[in-house]
């Protein structure tokens, strides 16, 4: 069987937080921030939910498809806006879905783990799957946490996989899970985001350069065939030691973290988004999709684009 991913959407909060506004309140820069995390803005506002219904519909339109036509919905969020019900059925009845909706929480692969399980739903016979990552990250930021503060932001990014008897966008998948590292980056019911940022970049470089191996030779391709790679927009210093220890040039990666921050499993079809509309994604190329976050999960998936 195959799956082509036919339309993409994005949504993202109009408001924009700049670096030198969090130095007004936070012990900061500019100059700090775009060191360390390689983020100069993000996007700040909107619900899971809100964010994820007009990433949704974008999706939908940019593929050509109706509500009628969505067989499941796989929504993927770190920040769902109740912990019950799931945000997925209320997204669905905003979008007028009349199907199977629920929620995946991966934390920062949430995108990827939701595409492979949109596979998996093709597979037993689904037309077409809605997979949307979406998240409202500040509302559980301490913004008194300069570490925290700077890094976490909002969006949401959407994409309609349909199955396919003849063509396929996704050659290989490599997911995996460790909780010993569990306590690494974590938010607790009623908290805020907590991370050893040290341990995290160490883990996250590892994994990432793990699974994107095992996914390229599962792919029967190597790191020279990619076009591009869409990483997870975490940190600009875990996507260049990534891309070094692959041996893949930086300007083959694909990085919006500058102006959008790190959205968590919406950072992915963000940075795609970005790609095609800077003209960088053609039919026929290869591109790596890398993810990695809380839990720790990491996720990787080799594309040959259709369209």
């Amino acid at each position: 069987m195959g799956a082509r991913f036919i339309g993409w959407g994005i949504a993202v909060p109009d408001r924009v937080v700049t670096n030198d506004e969090l130095s007004l309140t936070l012990d900061t820069s500019d100059e700090w921030i775009v060191e360390r995390t390689g983020i100069h803005e993000r996007r700040i506002g909107g619900t899971a939910m809100s964010l994820g219904v007009i990433a949704g519909r974008n999706a939908l339109e940019d593929a050509g498809v109706e509500a009628k036509d969505i067989d499941f919905l796989v929504f993927a969020t770190t920040t769902p806006d109740r912990i019950t019900p799931a945000t997925a059925p209320m997204v669905a009845n905003e979008l007028g879905l009349k199907c199977a909706a629920m929620d995946v929480n991966a934390a920062c692969s949430g995108f990827m783990y939701a595409v492979r399980t949109a596979y998996g739903l093709l597979e037993t016979g689904n037309k077409r799957v809605l997979v949307i990552g979406s998240e409202n990250l500040s509302r559980w930021v301490d913004w008194s946490d300069r570490n925290m503060a700077v890094l976490l932001a909002d969006g949401a990014g959407a994409t309609v996989l349909e199955y396919d008897p003849t063509e396929n966008d996704l050659l290989s998948f490599s997911l995996g899970a460790d909780g010993a590292d569990a306590d690494l980056l974590t938010c607790e019911h009623g908290g805020y985001f907590q991370m050893d940022g040290a341990a995290v970049f160490r883990r996250a470089v590892r994994v990432v350069v793990d699974s994107a191996e095992k996914a390229l030779a599962m792919a029967g391709i190597t790191a020279d065939d990619l076009s591009l790679v869409i990483p997870h927009q975490a940190n600009i210093r875990i996507i260049q030691a990534a891309c070094q220890r692959l041996n893949i040039e930086m300007d083959r990666a694909v990085v919006v973290l500058d102006h959008y921050g790190n959205t968590s499993s919406a950072s992915i079809p963000l940075a795609f988004d970005d790609a095609r509309k800077n003209d960088r994604v053609h039919k026929g190329d290869y591109a790596l999709l890398t993810g990695f976050g809380a839990g720790m999960t990491w996720a990787s998936a080799v594309v040959r684009w259709s369209q």
